[in-house]
């Protein structure tokens, strides 16, 4: 796991000193006051901050509240390190943002803990962040996520005059493979499928389970003929992968994969396109299946 960096801002050297001794297991970045702060987090990854509250010019309070409204560090988790005590300036502390506190003179086993405990919530948050925006089996973009992020490519290209096409990829004859083979048989060749598509796809692709048999790839600044040799690529790579399914027994599967371009001028959403493809993919079994269908104009 990498390293964590702490930013510790306090006007008095002695107790930065003491904090880095205290946090050398950490990668600790230390400024005397709020600006250089500021400065420091426009250059710096920060995965917390350790903050004094009472600094001249520009106080804790202050500071947490800026560093708040910036969308670029809003998400910083803040531990207020402070000798007040009183009930109103805690409330505070907490009301504008801050994580936690610790009271001066701060004790070394409070301090690494409330630090762990810190780092442990971030890492539940990335846990449940990824648990909300992929599939479970396949590890790809669940359909939720991939609706949601789809606008912002769809928007880009229709800014930048840039094609955007949709690949959908159905698995051909799969209901027949679940009842002649069971289920588990049927998930591992989803998960099959969804590795082929991660192994041969470009970096700015970007797929998604979008249920059942049933994958989507986004490819931004790519026309219909592009989209065709992606599909193609696909479809040569699945249909020449076979599948261990027993120690004397194997089993080889296809794919359907229909093709749109989404009409940057008139479309702001995926939705037709979508529908366009899907047509294309059914027009794909019709026509035998293992085969890439573009779009019928």
């Amino acid at each position: 796991m990498e390293n964590k960096t702490i930013l510790i801002v306090d006007d008095t050297v002695e107790n930065l000193d003491i904090l880095a001794e205290l946090l050398e297991d950490y990668d600790v970045i230390d400024a005397t006051d709020g600006q250089d702060a500021l400065e420091i987090l426009k250059e710096e990854k920060v995965d917390l901050i350790l903050l004094d509250v009472m600094m001249p010019e520009l106080d804790g309070f202050e500071l947490c509240s800026r560093i708040k409204e910036n969308p670029k560090t809003k998400d910083i988790p803040i531990i207020f390190i402070t000798a007040l005590t009183d009930e109103e300036s805690i409330v505070k502390a907490y009301d504008i943002g801050g994580s936690d506190y610790i009271t001066k003179p701060f004790k070394k086993k409070e301090l690494l803990a409330k630090v762990r405990r810190e780092f442990k919530l971030q890492e539940l948050q990335k846990k449940l962040k990824l648990l909300a925006s992929t599939d479970p089996l396949t590890k790809l973009y669940n359909r939720r996520y991939f609706t949601e992020i789809s606008r912002h490519f769809v928007l880009t290209a229709k800014r930048e005059n840039q094609p955007l096409s949709l690949l959908m990829i159905d698995i051909d004859e799969f209901k027949s493979i679940n009842d002649s083979y069971g289920h588990d048989v049927g998930d591992r060749v989803i998960v099959t499928m969804s590795q082929i598509l991660v192994e041969n796809q470009r970096k700015s692709d970007v797929i998604c389970r979008w249920g059942g048999e049933e994958f989507l790839v986004l490819l931004p600044n790519t026309s219909l003929d592009g989209a065709f040799t992606v599909g193609e690529k696909f479809r040569k790579r699945t249909e020449d992968t076979v599948l261990d399914i027993t120690e004397n027994r194997q089993l080889k599967f296809t794919i359907s994969v229909g093709i749109s371009q989404v009409n940057v001028k008139e479309e702001e959403s995926l939705e037709l396109c979508h529908k366009e493809s899907r047509y294309s993919s059914l027009r794909s079994k019709k026509e035998g299946r293992n085969c890439v269908v573009l779009k019928d104009f």
